[in-house]
């Protein structure tokens, strides 16, 4: 019988898969342990790699924010804001579908011809070109919209996202404000937003370019804050996550001296003279005679005038030769110096000499004439003939004092220009400058000059800038005071000089007649001066400067008015017509404002019973009551009383206090002739009047002893 055949066992097979089980088993609780020791590493030391794995959690989980300081408002003299912040927006739009809410709602440009079709409203691009931008060559996340889209306003913005276009958004970056527009444009400057990368941060902020943004940039521009906080995937805070807080320090705040009703008056005259006169150029600065105060100042062209603004201020960094106007201080350095004879003569028209010629306006001249008519009439001769006289070392000496050839530094100016002589050796050189060539300032240098004659002889810096405010608290950090800055003249002799500014406005032979303001008596002169160049003076009426400086009211000024105009090319209505059109009104206007309020301030006041007081202590007692009180005689008590007790008077009335003893005479200039009279009853004067309204000349000189029953003759003119 056959055996089946049996199975031989492959033990060796066996003990091969055994092995194999055992090692795998090995190898895998060798790696499980492994990953547990490593895990527990991780866990305890939060390191991988040298990557700290709770600082890169921090990092993921953290949000760190730029908290923006606001930069410094720049205000007027009332407070209303000329330069502010404020933000601009870029427009963008969302291209990726995938972008859409917790609730599914697309976060992306769903109806491109719609969309296109709104924003073309509100940006300078069509439908079609929003469209194409909408449909760009290859993936984008996002596009933007070029210059278009750029710069816009809050209610710009404010008006598209009204129409709640899916995908559309704006990003948002500080900006500069300028509600007044071109309201002292260079002096004001601008302030433009720049990027800067800190601590792996992108900061924007606004950097001021020039005028008062730039001049205080470091001032006006604040410390930005910081925020840290926790946040989740989500991006919602963690409950009880600490907050790192560095708030931001605002800028501080600049008040400028400017008035907003005279700066505005003077914009609209100074722009209609520009556009007609088609000129180069044109300044004005009104300055407020007894303080160095700007409270109008500006200049052709502006800053934002769209072709060929002028990135400067005209004030400071402009130098020029400020012809005839120069005349004003060449005279009054011959007064101050007993060098000016107004009744001597010379002839006129051209003078040989230095090796050169000096020549009037009118090469013909107008014959022999005296030096105060040389004034009148604007003659280079005659003030060639002044300079010589007074001697190149004299008159350099005032020009000096007069603050001419070095810096104003006004506060809130920077980049100023020094001026110069050309060179100021030999004889016709020297002389030229006498009458404004050859030398050359700047404006705010002529108003400084100009304030020693409108000021007594005192001469005051001027200043655009009050205060500087903390934007944080409230505090002053900086005052600007009033400046004096030197005694270049007598007060006696500025007197003298603006009697003979007035010649030029109202004599028979002045050539300002064009600058009279019907009602106010003006001082003033006039200039016209050659524009040097690389190849000599330029030669045409369109190639002056033509110039006027006037001081009102002109017996004791309030106000320093200052025009040019520069190669003004349509001269149908002469150059002197066309700065008057900007002066007269503007004067007016501020001196009618004045009348008002020194009228404002006349009360109705019942005269009290000094006599027997001290003289010291019924001076003090009527002056705080408001009135002007001249004590008369050497004597300590008061005698008599020019008004009565009990009687009715004016706060502004003069008073006069009787003490008896020996009598000086009083400096009556300005005195009604009602005031005249009762100093004659108190003194026992004879009087003489000639013309009306108020004292301007008086024939016993202030401070002169008197005796009873001398004669006082008085001349009387219209109150400026």
């Amino acid at each position: 019988m056959n055996k089946k055949p049996q199975r031989t066992k492959n033990r060796g097979h066996r003990e091969n898969r055994g092995t194999f089980g055992k090692w795998l088993f090995l190898i895998t609780v060798g790696l499980f342990t492994l990953f547990i020791v490593r895990f527990a590493y991780i866990a305890i030391n939060k390191d991988v790699q040298h990557v700290n794995l709770r600082s890169q959690a921090e990092q993921i989980y953290t949000q760190q924010r730029i908290i923006q300081a606001r930069r410094g408002d720049i205000y007027d003299a009332d407070g209303n804001a000329l330069a502010t912040d404020t933000s601009k927006y870029t427009l963008y739009a969302v291209l990726d579908r995938t972008q859409k809410s917790s609730d599914g709602k697309p976060l992306y440009v769903k109806d491109r011809q719609k969309t296109a079709k709104i924003l073309s409203q509100y940006i300078n691009l069509k439908p079609a070109q929003i469209e194409k931008a909408l449909k760009p060559k290859g993936q984008a996340y996002q596009v933007e919209f070029g210059s278009a889209g750029s710069n816009l306003s809050a209610s710009t913005m404010q008006k598209i996202k009204k129409h709640h276009l899916p995908g559309i958004n704006f990003i948002a970056t500080p900006a500069r404000q300028y509600p007044e527009g071109e309201f002292a444009s260079q002096i004001i400057g601008m302030a433009t937003p720049k990027v800067k990368t800190k601590n792996g941060t992108d900061e924007t902020n606004l950097v001021g370019q020039l005028g008062l943004e730039g001049y205080f940039d470091k001032e006006l521009t604040g410390v930005n804050g910081l925020r840290k906080d926790k946040q989740d995937v989500y991006g919602y805070q963690i409950a009880n996550s600490k907050q790192v807080m560095r708030k931001a320090v605002n800028g501080d705040n600049i008040y400028t001296t400017l008035d907003s009703q005279t700066q505005h008056f003077l914009e609209n005259k100074i722009n209609k003279a520009y556009k007609s006169s088609n000129a180069n150029s044109m300044t004005a600065v009104v300055m407020e005679a007894k303080t160095g105060k700007i409270i109008a100042a500006t200049q052709r062209p502006t800053l934002h005038v769209e072709n060929n603004p002028v990135w400067r201020n005209m004030l400071v960094q402009d130098a020029y030769e400020p012809g005839s106007v120069m005349k004003i201080l060449t005279l009054a350095a011959a007064i101050d110096t007993g060098h000016f004879n107004p009744n001597a003569t010379f002839n006129s028209g051209t003078w040989a000499m230095g090796g050169g010629k000096i020549t009037d306006w009118s090469s013909s001249g107008w014959g022999t004439i005296s030096y105060k008519d040389a004034f009148d009439m604007s003659s280079n001769v005659g003030f060639a003939h002044v300079e010589q006289d007074m001697g190149a070392d004299t008159w350099m000496k005032y020009i000096k004092r007069f603050g001419l050839l070095k810096k104003v530094n006004v506060t809130g100016m920077g980049n100023e220009v020094n001026g110069y002589t050309t060179t100021f050796k030999g004889a016709l050189a020297q002389a030229n400058t006498a009458f404004g060539q050859g030398i050359t300032v700047n404006a705010m240098q002529m108003m400084q000059a100009f304030s020693a004659i409108g000021n007594n002889g005192k001469m005051m810096k001027p200043y655009i800038v009050s205060r500087i405010v903390d934007g944080n608290n409230g505090k002053t950090v900086k005052k600007v005071k009033p400046e004096v800055v030197g005694h270049p003249i007598k007060a006696s002799t500025a007197k003298k000089v603006l009697g003979y500014m007035q010649g030029v406005i109202y004599d028979q032979k002045g050539l300002g007649h064009d600058y009279q303001i019907k009602g106010y008596r003006i001082a003033g002169k006039t200039a016209t001066a050659q524009i040097g160049g690389a190849h000599g003076y330029s030669t045409g009426d369109t190639n002056y400067l033509y110039s006027f400086v006037g001081m009102a009211p002109a017996k004791n000024p309030k106000y320093i008015m200052y025009v040019t105009l520069r190669q003004p090319q349509n001269l149908k209505k002469p150059a002197t017509k066309q700065i008057a059109s900007v002066f007269n009104p503007t004067m007016k206007m501020l001196l009618s404002q004045q009348k008002v309020a020194e009228k404002a301030k006349r009360k109705v006041i019942t005269m009290p019973n000094v006599i027997g007081e001290t003289t010291q202590k019924a001076n003090s007692q009527l002056s705080k009551k408001g009135m002007q009180v001249v004590v008369v005689g050497s004597k300590g008590k008061v005698k008599q009383q020019s008004a009565e007790p009990n009687q009715q008077v004016l706060t502004d009335q003069h008073v006069i206090l009787d003490a008896g003893g020996e009598y000086r005479m009083p400096d009556i200039s300005g005195w009604s002739s009602a005031d005249v009279q009762q100093l004659a009853k108190i003194l026992k004067l004879n009087v003489k009047e000639n013309g009306t309204g108020y004292v301007t000349q008086q024939s016993i000189s202030p401070n002169t002893a008197i005796k009873r029953g001398t004669t006082l003759t008085v001349q009387y003119e219209a109150k400026n």
